[in-house]
């Protein structure tokens, strides 16, 4: 999408931005590691909806309809956002898209341990996921890569609303300002 086509980020929305997003970290920070009690109960609902839908068209991939569940989700917000040219939505979206691999690293983690209450007491995803491409082993580390990579995804999304609404602010103080010039 060409930066034209973008919804301006005002040094408003900016601010407005900055006070979610540190309500977001503040909440992250006080929760349970890996799961912020509001919205991880949202992300669980769309990873337990995920099994089913995805079990329709393959039993073997069930499995992994769960964390396919949680994804879609704010991927679907977030293409929508971008499609309008909202960049404080997209962004929003995009945080939450990597909010929710906190959650997955969390459980993945687990997956040798098995200490997790489960829904439904089912079996563990990830512990039959990393058993079948055997890589149990390596549940921990895996975790804690996936870890690391959602903390980058979630600093790429405030890099890139902080340098929208940079560009923004440079094309706003670049336009000339006309004045109208009435007959007297």
């Amino acid at each position: 999408m060409a930066d034209h086509e973008w919804e301006p980020v005002t040094k408003g929305k900016l601010l407005g931005f900055s006070i979610g997003f540190g309500v977001f970290l503040l909440a992250l920070f006080l929760s349970e590691p890996g799961f912020i009690f509001l919205l991880d109960h949202a992300n669980l609902l769309f990873h337990e909806a995920g099994h089913p839908i995805i079990g329709l068209f393959s039993q073997r991939l069930e499995t992994y309809g769960g964390t396919i569940g949680q994804l879609v989700f704010p991927c679907v917000l977030a293409i929508s956002f971008w499609r309008k040219g909202h960049a404080l939505g997209f962004a929003a979206a995009w945080i939450w898209f990597f909010e929710n691999w906190f959650n997955i690293a969390r459980y993945m983690a687990d997956a040798r341990a098995l200490r997790l209450p489960l829904v439904g007491g089912g079996d563990h995803d990830w512990n039959t996921i990393l058993t079948r491409w055997n890589l149990l082993q390596y549940d921990t580390r895996i975790a804690a890569a996936l870890k690391a990579l959602a903390w980058a995804g979630i600093a790429s999304a405030c890099a890139w609303i902080i340098w929208r609404a940079w560009l923004d602010s440079k094309h706003a103080a670049n336009e000339p300002t006309f004045v109208a010039l009435t007959p007297s």
